[in-house]
């Protein structure tokens, strides 16, 4: 047989919890090309869904390498339920896989977690690594530091534990790539402007810890916010890099080296999808635009600047390390 064509050699049993969203689902399309014998965790569909403890428990005892990306968008308007639904789905999902691979006979050699890249704090004058990253404070900030705390408790000898996505924007067949894109193509896709609003309580802080002051920050950032990102490739090449690199553990940024501001990502937006023109936004059109999109400003008005110092410390090679590459390449894929 053309060693081209045969199938990858068996590796085992790979669990993902949380594997029917744009990440989780590309994924568990690359673990089963490698190989794995993918299992899933979820609410429902599932191999096992939340409230099924014994079955969790056995996906786990054994496996080889577990995923956890579960987790309700923060796609979403910061009311009180969906703060503390937020909060609540990370934190509580996370803690279930813990117990299991704590009772697990065997437990998986590889724990992959998801986190954030906000949980750094607002940043326009310098990156942000995993050494010497600053974290923020307010609602975003304590989730994700709550998450981490909770994946990091505990005495796991055997695990290999790697808060791999401390994750940037993705860029690809997801939901706010779409956004953009649609955002360019009619007209809207101008610069984002930070600036005053309405006192609210909605970035409050959250957790056993809360911090912060309880107001919503403000910010004149005449549309230069850092924007951090990462193609959907580089993620999945990443997990596959760290995988096999048994010396890497604990925090890693998912971000490439590149990082581009608001203005220029936009401005390469429009330029991929050929619209002439993009108005530029307001915090002041924004916030009845965003409240009427059910979603939150936050997440184009807020300054992310990660940058990947583990992955390029150890020597990963980013396969779209540049933002118009990225950007031309998810704009002509065909949608799913």
């Amino acid at each position: 047989m053309d060693p081209r064509f045969e199938a990858p050699a068996a590796r085992g049993r790979a669990v993902m919890a949380g594997a029917s969203g744009f990440v989780g689902s590309a994924l568990v399309r690359a673990l089963a090309d490698d190989g794995y014998d993918v299992r899933t965790i979820g609410r429902s569909g599932a191999d096992a869904t939340w409230d099924d403890r014994r079955g969790i428990r056995s996906l786990v005892d054994g496996a080889e390498i577990l995923v956890n990306l579960a987790g309700k968008s923060v796609n979403c308007r910061y009311t009180d339920a969906n703060r503390d639904e937020i909060l609540r789905s990370r934190v509580e999902t996370t803690r279930l896989l813990r117990r299991a691979v704590t009772d697990a006979a065997a437990p998986p050699p590889l724990w992959f977690n998801a986190s954030t890249a906000t949980i750094y704090r607002y940043a326009m004058d310098r990156p942000q690594t995993e050494a010497d990253g600053e974290l923020g404070s307010g609602f975003s900030v304590d989730v994700a530091r709550t998450w981490e705390d909770e994946f990091f408790a505990g005495d796991l000898p055997a695990t290999r534990r790697v808060a791999l996505l401390r994750m940037a924007i993705v860029l690809g067949d997801g939901p706010a790539t779409a956004a953009l894109v649609r955002l360019a193509r009619l007209g809207l896709g101008g610069p984002q402007h930070d600036g005053w609003w309405f006192p609210h309580r909605r970035y409050r802080g959250i957790g056993p810890h809360p911090t912060g002051d309880g107001r919503a920050p403000s910010h004149r950032s005449r549309g230069r916010q850092r924007f951090s990102w990462i193609h959907i490739d580089d993620v999945v090449g990443a997990v596959r890099f760290v995988r096999d690199r048994p010396g890497i553990s604990g925090p890693v940024n998912l971000a490439a080296p590149a990082a581009s501001d608001n203005r220029t990502l936009m401005a390469t937006l429009r330029q991929a999808v050929r619209a002439p023109i993009g108005l530029p936004a307001w915090r002041f059109m924004l916030e009845p635009a965003m409240w009427a999109l059910r979603t939150e400003p936050e997440l184009v008005l807020k300054s992310r600047w990660a940058a990947p110092g583990v992955l390029t410390g150890a020597g990963y090679t980013f396969a779209f390390p540049e933002l118009e590459d990225a950007v031309r390449d998810v704009v002509a894929r065909p949608r799913g």
